[in-house]
């Protein structure tokens, strides 16, 4: 299915003639009843990637349509697509951040979250 719908969704960025933006599909988690599958998006440039959710999120019926054409054999039940941006990558680079000393938060303590006090 992941497959699938990276293939689905390149090649709607393809044929609408977007090329300077990368979709990858990173991961998919299907219910035990096949009723929801959310997909976890990862957009390069980063900056693209709400605009795309929101598109992508539009259109969720066309590709579930394109997905129950590719999977029908497959699957007695194609389910209803929920999208999410997958911000892994994000923390990935913020935890190798401090640990490599750039954003230390013991030397910059505004880097810490405040706490709120009751």
């Amino acid at each position: 299915m992941q497959k699938d719908l990276v293939d689905i969704l390149q090649g709607e960025v393809r044929k609408n003639g977007i090329s300077n933006l990368v979709i990858s599909v990173s991961k998919v988690s299907v219910t035990t009843d096949l009723s929801i599958a959310k997909v976890y998006l990862s957009v390069f440039p980063q900056n693209k990637a709400a605009e795309l959710l929101e598109a992508v999120k539009t259109n969720a019926p066309l590709i579930k349509h394109d997905l129950s054409q590719r999977v029908k054999l497959q699957l007695r039940k194609v389910p209803n697509l929920s999208f999410y941006i997958d911000d892994s990558l994000d923390y990935i680079e913020k935890i190798d951040n401090a640990l490599s000393g750039k954003e230390n938060p013991i030397e910059n303590r505004d880097l810490l979250d405040k706490r709120k006090k009751f």
